[in-house]
């Protein structure tokens, strides 16, 4: 069964649920030509619902609220459609920094305008996608859609690409199971990762949420998210906690706040392979140069990390040590390891002792140390 497309103005209200929405921008002529191509177009068998500023000669009184209508439109579109009229260049260039969200922005021109150049080279330099006809920027849009995803009431406000990320659909989860609503929502921002098809890594939301337990509505916070990541606590035992031996992994993080700028922390790192183990093994052996049998290895489980304002985990692994191994990382403590300019790393081997003493570590990662070695 074919779903069906549903076309909201200004002054107008939205559906209360749908399984796909966009942003046409544009002339009034070319709007209405975009939308008859989406109607065409959309094979999915829920709805689509596309909001645009008015049909040829929607002017005065019609467009009251616009701003309004075209902020929320703005922020909640699972993808902005926008074909750039035949204007000069310059104006283009001024309103080109609002239109790169790499994950839901689709770019048009006609191929014998004026900027039609300038716009399709920085549409390419930033990884987004653009065409130089209305039925090519329309397949580009459906393409990012796929089928959609059915959200109703304040879900319709989480644009898709988050909606559909792993990390999201956990946090949202938990929400639901404590009895929580999800009133309404507003992307702050995202960071995506590769050229052609970028991939979601960071996303932030200021939510709107009922709290059931106090029933009152929390609308003040953000919640961030980015890939899980996976750690292993390498030690070797001493005569007590404190003499226990731990290494660490000296790297420079930007976000630190620390004496020297960089963070001291477990091996690890997140990946997209879906294998926590296997991430923990391979980052371990990346960033330290030691190979550790899975045999060895202990798991804990995962949990989250700076509750306050991030919604993503760790999955914490350990192994002990030998001598021998515990040696040969001190003699490579002055060895850099990782990959390239974008992670390098330096072994660190201390004692608890040490870390609790000399505040290496965040609260987070002492916890994580501290559930190691107290097994």
């Amino acid at each position: 069964m074919r779903g069906e497309v549903i076309t909201v103005y200004p002054g107008q209200q939205p559906p209360g649920s749908w399984d796909a929405c966009v942003l046409v921008e544009g002339s009034a002529s070319r709007q209405a030509e975009v939308i008859v191509l989406l109607e065409r177009g959309w094979t999915g068998d829920g709805r689509l619902v596309v909001f645009a500023a008015g049909p040829p000669g929607r002017t005065g009184d019609d467009v009251a609220g616009l701003a309004g209508w075209y902020d929320l439109a703005f922020g909640i579109a699972d993808v902005l459609m926008r074909w750039w009229p035949d204007e000069e260049a310059g104006s283009v260039r001024g309103s080109l920094a609002a239109w790169n969200d790499r994950q839901r922005v689709v770019h048009g021109v006609p191929p014998d305008a004026p900027h039609s150049r300038y716009l399709l080279e920085y549409a390419d330099s930033h990884g987004l996608p653009a065409a130089v006809t209305l039925p090519g920027m329309v397949s580009l849009a459906l393409g990012k859609i796929g089928s959609g995803s059915r959200r109703t009431s304040g879900e319709r406000e989480v644009p898709l690409p988050v909606w559909q990320a792993e990390s999201f659909q956990r946090w949202y989860s938990a929400q639901v199971s404590a009895g929580n609503t999800l009133l309404g929502a507003r992307q702050v921002w995202t960071f995506s990762a590769g050229s052609r098809q970028p991939v979601l890594l960071y996303w932030a939301l200021q939510v709107r949420v009922h709290v059931r337990a106090e029933d009152r509505v929390k609308s003040n916070e953000v919640v961030i998210s980015r890939p899980d990541i996976s750690v292993m606590a390498l030690y070797r035992r001493g005569t007590t906690i404190d003499d226990t031996a731990v290494v660490l992994v000296r790297e420079f993080r930007s976000p630190a706040v620390t004496p020297d700028g960089f963070v001291h922390e477990l091996p690890g790192g997140s990946g997209d392979s879906g294998d926590a183990l296997g991430q923990a093994i391979t980052e371990t052996e990346e960033e330290t140069g030691l190979a550790i049998d899975v045999r060895r290895i202990r798991a804990y489980g995962s949990r989250q990390l700076a509750a306050t304002v991030s919604a993503h985990h760790a999955h914490l692994f350990s192994a002990e040590l030998t001598d021998d191994e515990l040696a040969r990382l001190r003699t490579t403590q002055a060895t850099p390891h990782g990959a390239g300019d974008t992670e390098r790393t330096w072994t660190e081997v201390t004692t608890f002792a040490e870390i609790r003493r000399n505040r290496l570590v965040d609260w987070a990662t002492l916890g994580m140390i501290t559930e190691a070695l107290l097994d």
